[in-house]
């Protein structure tokens, strides 16, 4: 059995490095991607405070046709499939770079799935592949709180989505 949980009161810094300790320890040893992201949810959901929606999304598809599907999450039930470059998780993904919205509602083209969420930090799990790095999924955290991430919680989810990189 697995009980992990950040101690009261601890910065952001030892959150996500606690964060980061449970997830490799959690997806040591397993394959299966599916498996490992409900896992990892789980987990940024528990790690995580004041977030309204934490998951998966996964690059399904090639080239043009490439598009992000809903992959294991915590939260209300969400929006299937987002074109590559629409709302903050397509721009992720297309960019292959994070993405730090302090506030949705101003975000071009942002997709409301949770009509709660205010601000969202969207970061890009990238492997290396035959024309460089790809995007393989995107780790998607919302809050019903105006700019609610910052640079902490950049850094952190970016040290995990390069510790998923060959994990899902």
């Amino acid at each position: 059995m697995y009980d992990f949980a950040p101690p009261d009161g601890c910065s952001p810094e030892e959150r996500y490095a606690l964060l980061n300790e449970a997830v490799a320890a959690i997806t040591h040893g397993e394959d299966d991607a599916i498996a490992n992201m409900a896992n990892i949810a789980a987990l940024l959901g528990e790690f995580i405070p004041d977030t309204n929606w934490v998951g998966f999304y996964r690059v399904i598809g090639e080239g043009d046709s490439r598009e992000l599907v809903l992959g294991p999450f915590v939260g209300r039930p969400a929006c299937i499939r987002i074109p590559f470059g629409v709302g903050v998780c397509g721009a992720a993904a297309q960019s292959g770079a994070a993405q730090l919205v302090e506030d949705v509602h101003a975000f071009p083209g942002h997709i409301a799935c949770d009509a709660n969420s205010r601000s969202e930090l969207v970061v890009p799990v990238l492997r290396a592949g035959q024309n460089g790095d790809e995007v393989v999924a995107v780790i998607d955290l919302d809050s019903p709180s105006p700019a609610r991430f910052g640079p902490a919680d950049q850094a952190g989810v970016e040290a995990l989505a390069a510790l998923l990189s060959d994990r899902i």
